[in-house]
């Protein structure tokens, strides 16, 4: 049988600041989504990481279907009607386009989606991250699917013997999104080159080389400022993940996610912290909002979902949020200066742009040769602060 699972998500409002929505937010949002099943919609979950929205959805439409696409908006809008109505902060936030154009890519919310044809026992996972950029799973994920070391079925496997095709988006060319399709292991320094820099580049699918048609990975690779055109929150991405058999298998991927790798986001969306893998429903955190990532498991047959296993709710992972918060303490003693904060090009506050400019009419050339102007410095104009 031919599935559809999509995975979208949305900021549209949270407590107190940027925590996490409101139990009657959460409550429009499963209603509307349940109400949708057995109709437009097989199964469905509902769920949030930080002050992040999610909702999976199973159904026969294929990726991009505009019903689905409207439900999910509609869904956001209402949610966030009862955000503004109690004076959440950031209340219809990712919600960056006025009218519904076919679905909700380009107009803010994250999605992830992957059609296929069910197999006997399909094993799925979700990553849903929060206060993070659209490459925050970029080493995680290249480690899972091209590092034996951390992912031993590369060697172990036949199924993945083969290696597997990454599909590589670069995200801020002059001329907008382009793609890139790289195979590992043949171009595995190739696929580093790019995924090292997650602020530009971000995985957008992985394919199996073994079975070309069988997709094991999708990611949102949306840019929210390149929507917008100023900063109005960082990009969150969502994740949908095929694991088993022709795949890595699930516990492959919790070395991968317990290295609590460094992005780009937390705070303003300017610095650089470790990616906490926490439970689901966790609220973001007060230290700094440190970025963080939730996991869930589900098994499926005939698009219906089983309940979900939470992977970063065992009690090994309170070791490693131990390890990657003495992780996130040490960076930050480092206060304003780089890498805790990010550089120039990816700061995402205008207050510092400001002040920038009016420095530069201060600079003059050393040696008294020239006209007296310096290079420009600071990140592009036209960034605003969301405050």
């Amino acid at each position: 049988m031919r599935i559809t699972v999509s995975l979208i998500k949305a900021d549209i409002g949270a407590i107190g600041g940027h925590t996490a929505p409101s139990a009657e937010v959460l409550a429009i949002v499963r209603e509307r989504i349940q109400k949708a099943k057995g109709s437009l919609l097989i199964d469905a979950h509902v769920g949030h990481t930080g002050d992040d929205l999610a909702f999976l959805m199973t159904h026969t439409h294929g990726a991009d279907d505009p019903r689905v696409h409207q439900l999910a908006w509609d869904t956001f809008l209402a949610a966030t009607e009862k955000a503004k109505g109690q004076g959440l902060y950031g209340a219809g936030q990712d919600l960056l386009r006025d009218a519904f154009s076919g679905n909700v890519r380009g107009m803010g919310p994250g999605s992830a989606e992957i059609e296929f044809d069910e197999r006997p026992s399909e094993a799925l996972m979700t990553l849903v991250a929060d206060k993070c950029g659209p490459g925050a799973f970029n080493l995680p994920l290249y480690l899972a699917f091209a590092d034996p070391m951390y992912s031993p079925g590369l060697l172990l496997s036949e199924g993945l013997h083969d290696g597997f095709t990454f599909h590589i988006m670069d995200m801020d060319h002059t001329e907008g999104d382009r793609l890139i399709v790289l195979e590992a292991p043949e171009r595995l320094y190739d696929i580093a080159a790019l995924l090292r820099d997650t602020n530009r580049y971000a995985i957008e699918s992985i394919w199996s080389r073994k079975y070309p048609t069988e997709q094991a990975a999708a990611v949102g690779t949306t840019r929210l400022r390149n929507i917008a055109g100023r900063y109005v929150g960082k990009d969150d991405p969502p994740a949908i993940i095929r694991t088993q058999k022709m795949f890595p298998a699930t516990e492959e991927f919790g070395p991968a996610f317990g290295v609590g790798a460094f992005v780009g986001g937390d705070t303003r969306g300017s610095h650089n912290l470790p990616l906490m893998p926490v439970p689901m429903n966790t609220p973001a955190s007060t230290f700094f909002c440190v970025p963080m990532v939730s996991a869930l498991g589900f098994s499926m047959h005939d698009g219906i979902l089983t309940e979900p296993i939470d992977l970063f709710a065992d009690p090994f992972w309170a070791h490693v949020r131990d390890r990657v918060a003495a992780k996130a303490i040490e960076m930050r003693k480092q206060g304003f200066f780089e890498p805790a904060t990010l550089p120039f090009s990816e700061l995402e506050y205008g207050g510092i742009v400001v002040r920038l400019g009016k420095l530069e009419k201060e600079f003059s050339i050393r040696d008294g040769s020239g006209d007296g102007k310096a290079a420009p410095i600071g990140a592009p104009a036209g960034v605003e602060d969301p405050d």
